[in-house]
């Protein structure tokens, strides 16, 4: 199983130097990939909660650094770990521009990226990106297609319901003869789409029992759209915090010591899980600790193995 790590774009060490630090560093570990993901924007009006109260989303969310430019910045700085959006809501954007800034990245980075795409959920940031919440579904279908057609030999022409290109010559074009495409998706609509369309599923690392039914309906929505699930690939994302002493009762999969997190690892075994993102959602204020704990978690995983 590869294993990734998502870089402090936000939190207590989200800054460009910290940024830069960790990237380099996790290469030189042997981490197989850096992930960014997008917000917009921090409302500062209280959202419904599951609990039937309301409350403002996480403070994390204030500072959120762009995760395409944040990419381009780490591809100058590495050599030949992979660089994934886990997520950026494709809806918020015109096909043909997010298609092109990941086409010119794949230049930059000498073929490394993954495309990892949501739908987004705030109403704030649809509101702010003038599109409505209702093309959610069908709508990101065709933002998949007609991404792919910019991707695919000129002339580039797309007619569908929400979104038109003009016979055009649309470049650069990717590195990669395919750019590989995740949808990050828990609900079952979300994962047959991504089995129709994508190249691989991004869900949450909830429970080895959840990730163990999500895969499987997955691969069976592949299978169901003439797709060989063997093709595709599973790369689970784990909020976890990730912190130098053992957690005790109530402690998440995934989450707590290296050595902790190392064994839960090995549970996902047989899962159908091929790559494993780590974000540490109890990052320290000290950007050294936080490297020397992922390299503690690295050693660890190879103990386990």
């Amino acid at each position: 199983m590869e294993l990734g790590i998502a870089l402090p774009t936000s939190g207590r060490l989200a800054a460009p130097a910290n940024i830069a630090h960790v990237a380099q560093e996790a290469e030189r570990i042997g981490y197989d990939s850096l992930w960014t993901y997008e917000r917009l924007l921090r409302p500062y009006a209280e959202l419904p909660q599951p609990d039937g109260s309301t409350a403002r989303v996480p403070e994390v969310y204030r500072l959120t650094f762009e995760p395409l430019e944040t990419l381009s910045y780490v591809a100058a700085l590495t050599k030949q770990i992979k660089l994934g959006t886990s997520v950026v809501d494709a809806l918020l954007h015109p096909p043909v521009v997010l298609a092109r800034r990941f086409a010119t990245l794949d230049q930059f980075s000498g073929g490394r990226v993954i495309a990892g795409l949501g739908q987004g959920w705030m109403p704030q940031e649809f509101d702010t990106a003038n599109v409505p919440m209702r093309r959610k579904g069908a709508g990101m279908d065709e933002a998949v297609a007609a991404m792919r057609a910019c991707w695919g030999p000129d002339p580039v022409e797309f007619q569908g319901r929400f979104y038109r290109i003009a016979a055009s010559e649309v470049n650069p074009k990717p590195v990669q003869k395919r750019l590989p495409i995740l949808l990050g998706a828990m609900t079952p609509a979300g994962v047959r789409r991504a089995g129709r369309i994508a190249d691989g599923l991004n869900p949450i690392a909830v429970s080895p029992e959840v990730v163990r039914g999500l895969v499987s309906a997955f691969h069976d929505a592949a299978r169901e759209a003439g797709r060989d699930p063997s093709t595709l690939t599973v790369v689970a994302r784990a909020n976890v915090p990730l912190v130098r002493e053992p957690i005790g009762d109530g402690r998440p999969f995934l989450g707590g010591s290296p050595r902790q997190i190392a064994d839960d690892i090995t549970r996902l075994d047989g899962t159908g899980v091929d790559h494993l993102i780590i974000a540490n959602v109890a990052a320290p204020g000290d950007v050294k600790e936080a490297v020397g704990l992922l390299e503690e978690l690295k050693a660890a995983t190879g103990e386990a193995a």
